[in-house]
């Protein structure tokens, strides 16, 4: 795939542009419920990654919300408190996280503009980004305790991972809810802006994403996301199956399969 084939979302509340070269945005506009999402919108996210994987112009996908009230307040209530325990736990919970983990191990670097708050599910989804720009006016929390539930989109796992497990503990066991620069000195966000600037903010860091090597771009956050515990197995596979298929033995095997005799390494 290229710029001029672009997948289409498979949700009208997920919208896909190019801004500039090599950077494509990734709204999710259901201002209407704070960005908030229910299962087709995430099925949606789960069978675009790997459509945008493929798309060859791509060096930096850029997620942010619709309004300036909310990034994403995380899995819509409605669309998940009607489950029985046991489908709520079956898809819910394992559904969203195996489109998370898609996010967050696409080959192409990713920026979440905060332009809004950032709660529950919404944080979950933040930290599957490379990278996150909040505006000052934006709040952080994980309020699923007091709703009686517990962060189920990997928010005790990766976020632990990738922000430590004291920022956690504040958010998750004392109900913190975090305003901008807290949330920066906890490194939860990389770059605080002004409110309405984090789009332009994350496209300057985009462009500086776009110029560099891609595929030293892509190694590099794979062995990143290896040392995090994020995808190590799949990391070794990838790099060693480079290597080999790198190699010219590969097109001696291959011709000897073809003309039905032994390969001469």
């Amino acid at each position: 795939m290229s710029q001029a084939s672009l997948p289409p979302s498979g949700d009208a509340r997920l919208r896909l542009e190019w801004l500039e070269a090599g950077v494509v945005l990734l709204t999710i506009d259901n201002a209407e419920r704070r960005n908030a999402l229910d299962m087709a919108m995430v099925e949606a996210l789960g069978a675009l990654c790997p459509q945008l994987e493929r798309v060859s112009d791509l060096r930096c996908l850029v997620i942010t919300g619709a309004g300036d009230k909310a990034f994403c307040s995380g899995g819509d209530i409605e669309a998940w408190s009607q489950l029985s325990p046991e489908d709520f736990g079956r898809f819910w919970l394992r559904e969203g996280n195996r489109v998370f983990d898609a996010l967050a191990q696409l080959r192409q670097p990713v920026i979440a503009v905060l332009q809004g708050h950032c709660l529950g599910g919404g944080l979950e989804l933040a930290a599957c980004a490379d990278y996150r720009v909040g505006e000052h006016h934006i709040k952080l929390g994980q309020p699923e305790p007091g709703l009686g539930i517990v962060a189920g989109w990997s928010g005790t796992q990766r976020l632990t991972r990738r922000f430590g497990g004291q920022a956690v503990r504040r958010m998750l066991l004392m109900g913190e809810v975090l305003q901008a620069d807290e949330a920066w000195r906890l490194g939860l966000v990389d770059r605080v802006a002004d409110k309405g600037q984090g789009l332009a903010a994350a496209l300057e860091l985009a462009e500086v994403v776009a110029a560099r090597s891609p595929r030293a771009t892509e190694v590099s956050k794979m062995m990143i996301n290896a040392a995090e515990g994020e995808e190590g197995g799949r990391v070794l596979d990838a790099l060693a199956g480079s290597s080999a298929a790198a190699s010219s033995e590969l097109a001696e095997g291959l011709a000897a399969f073809r003309d039905k005799r032994r390969p001469e390494f």
